[in-house]
């Protein structure tokens, strides 16, 4: 269970990260309380995990999956460019990612 709770919180990472674009540097204001709502959420699951996960491994797991996620809604919502490097280093995050959980 504690392994569902960190990826819920690490979802919610990935939902402030994008909304930070949205909330135009926090001057709106729907976006930016449902950003800072993503982040509080995002957090509090976090502690709640590592109540049973270690907290090297949650940590990378949220930062890892965030990080992916993030990069891929930049691509899908914004346009970002996803080259062949941007997509290695992807992969490499996530095969430490699947490494982790793997090690836990």
């Amino acid at each position: 269970m504690a392994w569902l709770i960190l990826l819920l919180a690490a979802f919610f990472e990935i939902a402030w990260a994008i909304g930070l674009k949205y909330t135009e540097g926090f001057t709106r204001p729907l976006p930016t309380v449902l950003t800072i709502i993503a982040m509080v959420l995002s957090v509090v699951l976090l502690a709640h995990a590592v109540r049973s996960i270690p907290i090297g491994n949650a940590y990378a797991v949220w930062t890892g999956i965030g990080a992916i996620g993030t990069v891929i809604g930049g691509v899908v919502l914004f346009g970002d460019a996803l080259t062949p490097a941007r997509t290695i280093c992807l992969l490499l995050i996530l095969s430490g990612i699947v490494g982790l959980k793997l090690l836990d």
